[in-house]
Parts: C-alpha cells; structure tokens; sequence
C-alpha cells in the first residue's frame, strides 16, 4: 500500500463513516478482498461469512446458521470480531486484520435455506487498512462526479503516474477493432487518434480499450463518439472525441483517475509551499486581541 497520513486517514473516516460499500464483484476486485479467508470468530471458534456491505461504523454479513452460531452469539452476549483478509498489489503476503463488533441484529436470509442476515456494529474504529482501502474507493467515486471534466493529457510522464501500460490502445466500433493512440483522459470522457477517416463515426457506440499496470488488468469503457476532427498536416488521421457510459465507468479506471489527480494536487501544494517567500523577521507581526504592536526602535 502507498504511504498515507493520519491526517487522510481522519479525513477518510469524517467523510465516509456512514457511507456502506457493497460488495460487489467489481469492488472485491478493485480492493483485492479474499472472500474465503473471512470470517467471524466468537468465544474461540470461528465461522466462514460473506460479506454484503460494511462502512467504518457497521457491516452486514451472511452466514450459516447451522453451525449453531446464534447460540455462540447469546453466550458471549452478542460480542464477536469480523475478520478482514486482503491482497495488496504491492504485498507478497494477504493482509488481514480483526475488527471487534456487537451483533445488533439478525433475520433469515432469502437466498437459501439457514442461512442468517447479520447485522454488526463494529465497537472500535476500524484499522487504518480498512479505512485506506475503503477510503481510496470512496473518494474515487465521489471525485467521478466532482472532477469528471478535468483532462489529463497523456504524455510519458502522466502515463508512468496513471499506471497506464501505453498510450497505443483499440477502440471498437460496432464491434470491430481498430488501433488507436490516447490524446487525453479524464472520468467522463476521453480524445482518441484514428488512423483513417473518421467523419462518419459520430454518435457511433464505441468501447475504448485501456490497459492497466499496477495491478496489471484491461479495462473496457462503453461510451458514444461525439464527434471526429482533422489532425492538422494528417490527412490519414482523425481524432475522435467519446463521452463515457458514467453508469458502467470500470472501478479500476476511477481509482486510477483519481490517483493522478490527488497526486497532482499534492504536487502543486508542495510547489506552492517552496515559491512561497521565507517570512522577514523585519516585518511587523499580526497582533492578536488584547495585544499591541511594539515600539519601533529609532
């Protein structure tokens, strides 16, 4: 995992404690949960789980209760520990960790026969991990709507910092493959280079094919061909601008996306911070209330 601060820490948890995120399959994939390394642990034994959903505050899982985990659950006066296994793109081994909760409340579950709905209010604040991970999807989802027209111009520099193997890729037009290269990139939309004529493309479905380093995956983005414009001095390309099916945008490419932009951010902080003109001790100081400024010496 990167390195992060507690001061994005707490700013993840104040923003998205309440905010529950369901486990589906695209989420499992883009936090690398290990659905069958978790589990619940209760007065020394443990039982397998799925997890449906989980915020930094609760989470709702699905077990069996054949195993007899309800009454484990009333002897231990509804204390249990929810177990968390990861794999980290940049880790050998899975990260895992246990968060303590009270079961607040159960009902059968309609999926399948005795199998139980749990409800679990976690007792502690959840592990930085947690709240990393979770966090770094959150934000991404929110920035997706925030920052959806920012573009990133694809250069070698913002590819390395995008994680974006290269800028040749394929778009396909009702269905047929054809190469492309990247112009630019952002959550809603992106510019494309076709070799070819390209006039006739417009408000043409398309899926824009990306692929990904880090973890290395190949993401497929649905969208519509706005229009085509000549390249000057090319008369044999086109560049193609598409707008993207907000609706079916990858998890991956989000996170990817806003990764750049947070990095960016920070950049130009710290390069503001560095222009910024050492203070002059010469200068007089603000004054707070109740205080008044020095006499100058002569």
């Amino acid at each position: 995992m990167s390195i992060i601060t507690s001061q994005q820490i707490t700013r993840y948890y104040e923003t998205f404690k309440s905010i529950d995120v369901t486990f589906t399959r695209e989420v499992i994939k883009s936090t690398g949960l290990l659905p069958p390394h978790v589990f619940l642990k209760c007065l020394g034994d443990q039982w397998p789980c799925v997890v449906y959903s989980t915020s930094f505050e609760m989470a709702k899982v699905i077990a069996s209760t054949r195993t007899g985990i309800l009454e484990r659950f009333k002897k231990s006066n509804n204390i249990t520990n929810l177990r968390f296994c990861f794999r980290l793109p940049d880790k050998e081994e899975p990260l895992s960790f246990f968060i303590s909760a009270k079961v607040a409340g159960y009902a059968p579950y309609q999926g399948g026969q005795d199998l139980a709905f749990l409800t679990l209010q976690y007792t502690q604040q959840p592990p930085d991990d947690l709240i990393e991970i979770l966090g770094k999807l959150l934000e991404a989802n929110m920035n997706s709507k925030r920052r959806r027209e920012e573009r990133i111009l694809v250069t070698a520099d913002s590819l390395r910092k995008l994680r974006i193997v290269s800028k040749e890729s394929f778009i396909y037009i009702q269905g047929v493959p054809r190469r492309c290269i990247l112009r630019d990139l952002s959550f809603s939309g992106s510019k494309i280079i076709l070799v070819g004529i390209a006039k006739f493309l417009s408000t043409k479905e398309c899926m824009l094919r990306i692929e990904l380093d880090d973890p290395r995956e190949t993401v497929d983005i649905k969208g519509t061909i706005l229009r085509s414009e000549d390249v000057e001095g090319r008369k044999d390309l086109a560049a193609l601008a598409i707008r993207f099916d907000e609706t079916q945008l990858p998890m991956a490419y989000k996170m990817h996306i806003n990764d750049f932009l947070i990095k960016v951010k920070i950049l130009v902080q710290d390069g503001d911070k560095k222009d910024s003109p050492p203070p002059n001790p010469n200068e007089p100081r603000p004054q707070g209330p109740g205080q008044s400024a020095a006499p100058s010496r002569s």
